[in-house]
C-alpha cells in the first residue's frame, strides 16, 4: 500500500480543501480519457482520496499507517466518502466506470455535469482584429466599419440546422440524454465511459430535416459589417470588445467575441504623454529677452500663448484643458508647450552693430 499523502504530494496536516485541489489535479491528469493519462495511476489516485478524503479513515491512517490496510480501511466493495459512484473495488474482472470528468467532480465537489446536470452550452471562438485611426480621431473619438469574414448564425434557419416548417426529433444515437455509455475491455477488466453525443452535440435533439444552406450544422460562414465606435481619448495599443461578435456556435451556442486591438497612427506636430500633449516652439531669441505673444497650434484650433520676457530656451508652459479627453471620466488633459529659442547663425551688418552696440552697454 502506497502512502495517500504521497500519492496526492500533499503534507500531513493539508487542510480537507487542500486535498480536494489536489486529488482534483491529479484525477485530470491521470484520467483514462485524458492524453498520458493511465488506469492505474487512476485507480490509485482515488484509492488515496478514499482515505484522506473520508476523515474517520484518514484519522485511522494517520494513527495505525500501513497496518491500516489489513484492517479494511479501504472498506472493499463501498465507494467510501468522496468515492466514485459504480466503483465495486478494484479487482481484475469487476466493473469500474471512470465516467466523464464533469461527472465524477461534480459528484465529489458539488456541481453539476453529464447525465447529474445541464450540458454544458457551447461557445464559439473569439476574434482578434487590429483597426489604424488618425491621431485626433484617437483624441475625440470616431466610427469605424469592421469587415468580419467569419462563422455567424445561419440566416435561413436561424442556427437551429432545421429547415424552414420543421422542427427537431430525439435524438435516436443518446435516446435525447445527450450523452453516450461505452465499454471496452482493457486488463484491468471492463471500463465504462460517458462522453458527449457526437450526433447532437450533446443537446439530444436533431432537426427533423436538416437545412440545406448550413446541412443542419446552424453555421453560414460569410462576412459581416459591423459599426464600431472608438471612444474619445482611446491609446495605442488598447482593446474594444464586441460581445457575441465572434465566431458563432450553431444550434443554440453562444457566440465568441470580436477583440479589436485599436492602432494610433503618429502625428508630425503632436505628441501624446497619458491624457496631456507634447508640441515644441521655436521662437526668436528677440521674443524671449523682450517677451510677446505666440501663435500655437492645439488640437482645438490655434491660441495665443503669452511669452514672459527673459524666457529661456527648454522653457515650458501649460494650456489647460486643451489636451486629450479622459476615456472614463470627464474633463481633459492640458497642452504642454516647450520652447526652443533659436539663435541666428548668421547676422545683417544692422543686427551686428545693433548687438555689438547692446554689448557695449
Amino acid at each position: 500500500m502506497k502512502n495517500p499523502y504521497e500519492v496526492l504530494g500533499v503534507s500531513k496536516d493539508a487542510t480537507e480543501e487542500e486535498i480536494k485541489t489536489a486529488y482534483r489535479k491529479l484525477a485530470h491528469k491521470c484520467h483514462p480519457d485524458k492524453t498520458g493519462g493511465s488506469c492505474e495511476n487512476f485507480k490509485e489516485v482515488n484509492a488515496a482520496y478514499q482515505i484522506l478524503g473520508d476523515r474517520e479513515k484518514r484519522k485511522k491512517f494517520d494513527q495505525y499507517g500501513p497496518a491500516f490496510e489489513q484492517m479494511g480501511g479501504f472498506g472493499a466493495g463501498g465507494s467510501g466518502q468522496g468515492g466514485f459512484g459504480g466503483a465495486q473495488g478494484f479487482g481484475q474482472g469487476q466493473q469500474f466506470d471512470f465516467g466523464n470528468l464533469n461527472d465524477i467532480f461534480g459528484d465529489i465537489f458539488g456541481f453539476g455535469g453529464g447525465e447529474h446536470g445541464s450540458v454544458r452550452q457551447k461557445r464559439g471562438r473569439h476574434i482578434e482584429m487590429d483597426i489604424r485611426v488618425d491621431f485626433k480621431e484617437a483624441v475625440f473619438g470616431t466610427e469605424k466599419e469592421l469587415k468580419v469574414y467569419r462563422d455567424m448564425e445561419c440566416p435561413d434557419c436561424g442556427g437551429s440546422g432545421a429547415a424552414k416548417g420543421t422542427g427537431t426529433v430525439t435524438c435516436r444515437e443518446c435516446g435525447g440524454k445527450g450523452q453516450v455509455r461505452s465499454v471496452r475491455q482493457s486488463v484491468f477488466g471492463a471500463f465504462q465511459t460517458v462522453s458527449t453525443c457526437r450526433a447532437c452535440e450533446g443537446r439530444g435533439q436533431r432537426p427533423e430535416t436538416p437545412c440545406r444552406k448550413c446541412h443542419g450544422t446552424g453555421i453560414f460562414r460569410g462576412e459581416r459589417v459591423l459599426g464600431l465606435k472608438v471612444p474619445a481619448g482611446i491609446n495605442d495599443g488598447e482593446i474594444l470588445r464586441m460581445s457575441g461578435e465572434g465566431e458563432a456556435a450553431g444550434k443554440g451556442g453562444i457566440s465568441g467575441d470580436l477583440y479589436v486591438t485599436v492602432r494610433v497612427k503618429p502625428h508630425p506636430r503632436f505628441r501624446r504623454d497619458g491624457f496631456d500633449v507634447l508640441t515644441t516652439e521655436r521662437i526668436p531669441m528677440t521674443l524671449a529677452a523682450l517677451g510677446g505673444s505666440l501663435e500655437v497650434e492645439t488640437l482645438d484650433g490655434s491660441v495665443d500663448l503669452k511669452i514672459p520676457p527673459g524666457t529661456q530656451s527648454g522653457q515650458g508652459f501649460r494650456l489647460r484643458g486643451k489636451g486629450v479627453p479622459h476615456l472614463r471620466r470627464t474633463g481633459r488633459g492640458d497642452h504642454l508647450v516647450g520652447v526652443e529659442v533659436e539663435i541666428p547663425k548668421r547676422l545683417s551688418r544692422g543686427q551686428r552693430k545693433v548687438l555689438e552696440g547692446w554689448n557695449d552697454l
